[in-house]
């Protein structure tokens, strides 16, 4: 079988999106950035959204709106993907790891509270794989700890707390208890990365919630100057007649969305209710056929929870690390390909060098050890799936032992 892991899933209407941009004389960001815009704001059920070239900018950029800085903290969890903790270095400020909770992906939340201090302006939660975290318990923390929050600029001093900014690079189209991501964070940063549910190649987005005493058109103007070199009028607005005359505010960054990106996105939009349920549908494939000992895989739905099913996380219990990678080899060698999700932070010599050690992680290291990745997209068959399990299935239990 040819089995793919996580290839982009583009039709006509994709492409055809794309052709109408080209044609139209519009390349870079202007009318299809905004209405892109639009739709990822009216499905995240938040009053805007900002479209940028990448999530990582999107939690760079609204870590600068923030005003967080040198001398300030940031906490976020040791188990995820660098751009969770990277922009956090990139602002000068001071990044703080949090362990997972024994036997879950997600940060432990009683070690979070532990970590605030009067430095902390801000955490970075991560929704692993598309399912979101628990919110209220952040929220509870932030609330709870409001008494050690010194604000440093405007925005920082209208929440009155820590606040909450979302990697979501996992949940578009997530929800926690009945909301949707997007509009349960203070802020919310989407990935639209080619191997993600919705891809714009690369690109990504940032929403907030509506905020008290802050105009959103205001906050989305300086997003706008923050991105694209803090220019006081983007190319749209320069193409009026007579308008050709700008500022720049300050020197700022470049990190804007595309108009050609935008409108594969605007395509992927139209066919994306489809593609969360057929998601829904593999994971559910999956969970039938490795209900069984030693397979654990990751909950995707619960009551609390409907996931995005971005990726089908499945652990191998009571087994290490040398074993679970001669499992993706012998999948391999039956032409599956598999993945790890994530080997967490402190492993990685980047954050050896900031002098973070796994040592002092070591529920995230027993969830990485043994953790495999299966594929999980929508042009999966149920042939495809089939094939998958029963080679897990054979692999693990084959005699003698695999070692």
């Amino acid at each position: 079988m040819n089995i793919t892991f996580s290839p982009p899933d583009i039709s006509d209407i994709e492409i055809n999106e794309v052709i109408d941009t080209l044609k139209s004389g519009w390349l870079t960001t202007g009318p299809k950035t905004k209405l892109f815009e639009k739709k990822i704001a009216e499905f995240s059920n938040t009053s805007m959204a900002v479209c940028l070239n990448s999530a990582t900018a999107s939690m760079e950029l609204t870590l600068r709106l923030l005003g967080v800085g040198k001398g300030d903290e940031v906490i976020t969890s040791a188990y995820t993907y660098t751009a969770s903790a990277s922009v956090i270095e990139h602002v000068g400020a001071k990044i703080v790891l949090v362990d997972t909770k024994e036997d879950s992906f997600q940060m432990d939340y009683e070690q979070l509270e532990k970590a605030i201090t009067t430095k902390t302006k801000a955490i970075i939660p991560v929704d692993f794989a598309g399912v979101m975290c628990d919110y209220d318990k952040v929220f509870e923390i932030v609330n709870r700890k409001s008494n050690l929050f010194f604000p440093s600029n405007d925005l920082q001093k209208a929440f009155g707390r820590i606040i909450v900014l979302a990697d979501a690079a996992h949940s578009f189209g997530a929800k926690y208890k009945g909301k949707r991501s997007g509009n349960v964070a203070d802020f919310t940063s989407y990935s639209f990365h080619a191997v993600k549910n919705l891809t714009t190649g690369e690109g990504g987005a940032v929403t907030w919630r509506d905020i008290p005493g802050v105009d959103n058109a205001d906050l989305y103007k300086k997003y706008m100057l923050l991105s694209l070199h803090g220019q006081s009028r983007d190319a749209l607005e320069k193409t009026k007649l007579g308008s050709w005359e700008y500022d720049i505010v300050y020197p700022a960054y470049k990190c804007n969305m595309t108009d050609i990106m935008a409108s594969i996105g605007l395509g992927q939009f139209q066919r994306y209710p489809q593609v969360l349920d057929r998601r829904k549908r593999v994971i559910e494939l999956y969970d039938d056929a490795l209900d069984i000992y030693p397979f654990a895989p990751l909950e995707h739905f619960s009551n609390e929870n409907s996931s995005s099913g971005h990726l089908y996380v499945v652990r191998l219990l009571g087994k290490d690390e040398s074993y679970r990678n001669r499992v993706i080899e012998k999948l391999a060698e039956k032409n599956i390909p598999s993945n790890v999700h994530y080997k967490p932070l402190p492993m990685h010599t980047a954050y050896k060098n900031l002098g973070f050690d796994i040592k002092d992680y070591p529920n995230a290291y027993n969830m990485y050890k043994n953790e495999i990745t299966l594929p999980l997209h929508p042009l999966l068959t149920v042939e495809q799936v089939e094939y998958i399990c029963k080679n897990l299935k054979l692999i693990v239990n084959q005699k003698p032992v695999l070692i």
